[in-house]
C-alpha cells in the first residue's frame, strides 16, 4: 500500500540523505556542479538554514530549504550583490531554495506540498517576502505560483536561473483563492507534522484569541472558561470596577434591549471630564479596531506611504496593507537595543521619506517598552508636516496618565491620540474606546461614526470605570505585582530561556536557539487548556523563538508556570529522543 506523505523538519540523520541526492540531480542530472566520487554535494549554509522533508513513512521523498534572515547570509549572496538589485538587506527576507524531488515522486504531490511548506513556515516565522532562484526553463510554472522574475539571470554550472522574488501575503492569497480546490485535497492526504497550522487564517490578520476557539465559539459550554487559562489574549485579569459591574447587572433586561444615546454623549462628556480635554477633541469606537478601520479608511489609499514599528501590533499591517493596500515600511526595533524607539534613527527615518501615516503604540505591544512622551513629542514637532501620526496609548495607564500625548493631540493637527478602554479598564467585552484630535478631525472622524456605534452595555459601563480612578489604580499596581512574580517564577524553571518583562500586563519568552521553537512550546502548552501567544508570525525579529504570556491571577499563574515547566521537559524529552535513520545512499526508492 503507498504510504501517504508527510511534511516535517529534516532530522540530523536525513543529512546524509540530502546530499546525497543534492548530487544525483545537481551534478549527475542537470550538470550544474562537478560530480565527485563521494557521491554528495553539501552546502554551505546546511548548518544554519532549514531543511523540510516530504516522505512517505521512513523513505524519504523530496526537500526544500529555507534561509531566515537573521542567518544573515543566503546562497544567492554567491551570484548578487547586496547593491542591484536590493532584494536581500530587508529583515524579513527569507530565501527559498533547492527544491528537489526523487525521479519517481516528481509526477506526485510532493513538489508542491514543499512548495506550500517553504511558505507557511516563512509566514509562521515572520517573513514578508521570499527570494529564490529557478530553472529559467520552468520560470513559467515559478510565475504560476505567484513569483516574479526580478530581471537577473544567474548561470550555475550547465544551468541558468531567474532570480525571483514575492510577497508572502499576495503568494498566500494566490494559494488559498486560486488554488484553493487543489489544497484542500492535498490537505486531506498528507500528514502534516511541521509546527505552524497547515492552513493559513482566513483574514490573514495573526491575533490571539485561540483561548476563545478552546472555550466554544458557539458559547454552548461557558463552563469550559473555568479550565482554559487565556494568557493568549491580553484582556484584564480582574473584574471592572464595582460601578461598572452594578450598570451591567442592574437590571439587565432594560440594557440589552434600550436603544443607547446616539452619539454617546454622556460617555464623550465623561472622558472630556477625567481626561481634561475639550470635547470637540473626542471620537468614541466600538474598541480601537473600531476606531483604526475608521480613520484609516478616511485618510488612506492604496497611494499611501505608512511606517510601523517592528514589531508591533499586527493590527496595523492588516488594515494598511491587506485592507487598504498601502505602501508600508517597517521602522525596525532591535533586540539589542532593548527593543526601545531610538528617536535619532526614526527622526531621520522620517525625514527622509514622505510619509503619510507613521503608527506608534505605546507602550508598544508585543515588545512591552515605553518611549517617553517627551522623545516623541520632539520627533513628530521635527517631523515633515504632511505626515501624521497615530499614537496608540491602549497600555498606557500602566505607565503614567502624565506620559499621555493626548493634550498634545488635542491641538496639534500632526498628532492624533487613540485609547482603547479595553485592557487597563478590563472592558474588553463591552468594547469602547476613544480617540483625541484637534477639532476638525475628530469632527470629521464623528460625521463618520454611524449612530449607536457603542452599545448601551459599553456606554454604561465606560462611564462608571471613569468615575472610579482609585479602583484602577489598585488594580494595575497590583498586575504588576504579579507580572513580577510570574516573571521571576518562569525565570527559574529554565535558565536558558530569556525571561523579559514589559511595562503592562505581560511578559516574554524567548527560548534558546538550539531548543524548541516557539509554536511547538504553544502547541504542548494547549494540550493542557494554557493558551500563550506565539509572537513569530508578527515579525521575523523574534525568529521563531519567543512566546507571550499574558499576566492572570494567582492561582492561573501557577498553573501557566506548571504547565510551562512540563511542557517544555516534554519537548526536550522528544527532541533527544533518538531520529528515524533515512535510507542509505542507493536504496531503491
Amino acid at each position: 500500500m503507498n504510504c501517504p506523505l508527510s511534511l516535517r523538519p529534516a532530522t540530523a540523520d536525513d543529512l546524509s540523505w540530502i546530499h546525497e541526492l543534492r548530487h544525483r540531480v545537481y551534478a549527475e542530472e542537470l550538470g550544474q556542479h562537478a560530480a565527485n566520487a563521494e557521491g554528495r554535494l553539501v552546502d554551505g549554509l546546511d548548518g544554519d538554514n532549514v531543511y523540510l522533508v516530504a516522505a512517505r513513512g521512513p523513505v524519504c521523498a523530496g526537500f526544500v530549504s529555507v534561509t531566515p534572515p537573521w542567518v544573515g547570509r543566503y546562497g544567492l549572496d554567491k551570484y548578487l550583490t547586496r547593491v542591484e538589485p536590493p532584494l536581500l538587506d530587508e529583515a524579513d527576507v527569507f530565501e527559498v531554495r533547492l527544491l528537489t524531488v526523487e525521479p519517481d515522486e516528481r509526477a506526485g504531490a510532493a513538489a508542491a506540498l514543499l512548495m506550500y511548506a517553504a511558505l507557511r513556515w516563512t509566514a509562521s516565522r515572520g517573513g514578508r517576502r521570499v527570494v529564490a532562484m529557478g530553472r529559467a526553463d520552468l520560470v513559467g510554472m515559478y510565475r504560476a505560483a505567484g513569483l516574479r522574475p526580478v530581471g537577473r539571470t544567474v548561470r550555475s554550472g550547465a544551468v541558468e536561473f531567474e532570480v525571483l522574488t514575492g510577497e508572502v501575503a499576495e503568494l498566500t492569497r494566490r494559494t488559498t483563492g486560486r488554488h484553493a480546490a487543489t489544497l484542500a485535497r492535498l490537505a486531506a492526504g498528507v500528514d502534516w507534522r511541521l509546527d505552524m497550522s497547515f492552513a493559513p487564517r482566513p483574514d490573514g490578520c495573526e491575533h490571539g484569541g485561540a483561548s476563545f476557539t478552546a472555550i466554544g465559539t458557539d458559547f454552548r459550554n461557558l463552563d469550559r472558561r473555568r479550565e482554559v487559562v487565556a494568557a493568549d489574549v491580553l484582556d484584564a485579569w480582574f473584574a471592572p470596577a464595582p460601578g461598572a459591574r452594578a450598570a451591567l447587572a442592574q437590571d439587565a433586561g432594560w440594557v440589552a434591549r434600550t436603544s443607547p444615546p446616539t452619539s454617546a454623549e454622556g460617555l464623550l462628556a465623561e472622558i472630556a471630564a477625567a481626561r481634561v480635554l475639550p470635547a470637540e477633541t473626542l471620537a468614541v469606537g466600538a474598541g480601537s479596531s473600531d476606531l483604526i478601520f475608521r480613520a484609516f479608511g478616511r485618510w488612506l489609499t492604496p497611494a499611501s506611504r505608512v511606517l510601523l514599528m517592528d514589531p508591533g501590533y499586527g493590527e496595523y499591517a492588516h488594515v494598511t496593507e491587506r485592507v487598504i493596500g498601502c505602501r508600508v515600511d517597517r521602522f525596525r526595533l532591535r533586540r539589542e537595543e532593548g527593543w526601545r524607539i531610538d528617536p535619532q534613527r526614526l527622526s531621520a527615518v522620517v525625514a527622509a521619506q514622505e510619509y503619510d501615516l507613521v503608527v506608534v503604540v505605546n507602550p508598544n505591544n508585543p515588545t512591552g517598552r515605553h518611549a517617553p512622551a517627551a522623545e516623541l513629542r520632539t520627533v513628530i514637532a521635527a517631523a515633515p508636516a504632511r505626515t501624521r501620526w497615530w499614537i496608540d496609548e491602549a497600555y498606557l495607564g500602566y505607565v503614567d496618565p502624565a506620559e499621555s500625548l493626548a493634550s498634545f493631540a488635542a491641538t496639534d493637527p500632526r498628532a492624533v491620540v487613540c485609547t482603547s478602554m479595553s485592557k487597563t479598564y478590563a472592558l474588553s467585552g463591552v468594547r469602547a474606546a476613544y480617540l483625541v484630535a484637534e477639532p476638525e478631525t475628530a469632527a470629521d472622524l464623528r460625521r463618520w461614526t454611524p449612530p449607536w456605534a457603542v452599545g448601551l452595555p459599553a456606554q454604561l459601563a465606560a462611564v462608571a470605570a471613569l468615575r472610579d480612578p482609585a479602583y484602577y489604580a489598585d488594580r494595575l499596581r497590583h498586575t504588576q505585582d504579579l507580572r513580577r512574580q510570574l516573571a521571576s517564577d518562569l525565570a527559574a524553571v529554565d535558565a536558558s530561556v530569556v525571561v523579559e518583562e514589559s511595562v503592562a500586563n505581560f511578559l516574554s519568552l524567548t527560548l534558546p536557539a538550539a531548543g524548541p521553537s516557539a509554536a511547538a512550546l504553544v502547541a504542548e502548552c494547549r494540550r493542557h487548556d494554557v493558551y500563550l501567544r506565539d509572537l513569530s508570525p508578527l515579525s521575523a525579529a523574534y525568529e521563531g523563538r519567543t512566546v507571550r504570556v499574558a499576566v492572570r491571577d494567582t492561582a492561573q499563574n501557577t498553573r501557566i508556570v506548571a504547565v510551562y515547566r512540563s511542557a517544555l521537559a516534554a519537548l526536550r524529552t522528544a527532541c533527544a529522543a533518538p531520529a528515524r535513520s533515512a535510507p542509505a545512499a542507493g536504496v531503491a526508492r
